[in-house]
């Protein structure tokens, strides 16, 4: 973005952008490398474990410089970070044996949002009964199905919800729709 506010790149608009992403699954999925997550792709079984935690809400920790976590603790979830600057939090971990400048206990409907924004990012889509548990509600139904009615979502079962390849193309669109 430097060199885009320094007037070196320009950036492609909306339209040239929906199309480098129709043509980059299309190109990822011919080699065999279908999309599993919005901007990821791997062979069936190859997906990163790691990254797979982030989207489907699980905890993790954020330790090194500039990191952030999710952590529960107490049946409580966190929202942690860690100083930016190496300098800063090495002299952290030397004062007091972790770098973390941040720990905030989210509540639920920050969870649910936070689950909902992760959750679509995936091909598989969101578990719907682990989001209703967490937010204590369901998904709103007019918006639900006048999201499904106009092809950016599906249900798959009972179970999951996910975003079709046009949903994902407005993904952002989708995600402030249903957790409104």
């Amino acid at each position: 973005f430097g060199l885009h506010k320094a007037g070196k790149i320009v950036l492609p608009d909306q339209d040239q952008s929906a199309e480098l992403y129709e043509v980059t699954q299309a190109v990822t999925a011919d080699a065999g490398l279908p999309c599993y997550e919005v901007s990821n792709h791997a062979r069936p079984g190859a997906e990163s474990r790691h990254n797979l935690t982030y989207w489907r809400y699980g905890d993790y920790a954020g330790i090194g410089p500039g990191a952030h976590g999710r952590l529960t603790a107490d049946r409580r979830k966190f929202a942690t970070a860690t100083h930016r600057t190496p300098e800063e939090w090495l002299k952290l971990v030397g004062e007091q044996g972790h770098g973390m400048v941040e720990r905030e206990a989210l509540e639920s409907d920050e969870q649910a949002d936070e689950m909902l924004l992760m959750g679509l990012r995936l091909r598989e889509g969101l578990d719907l009964a682990r989001w209703s548990s967490l937010s204590g509600r369901g998904l709103d139904v007019e918006r639900e199905e006048f999201l499904i009615h106009h092809g950016f979502i599906e249900r798959l079962g009972n179970s999951r919800l996910r975003c079709t390849p046009s949903g994902m193309l407005i993904l952002d669109a989708v995600v402030a729709d249903l957790a409104a």
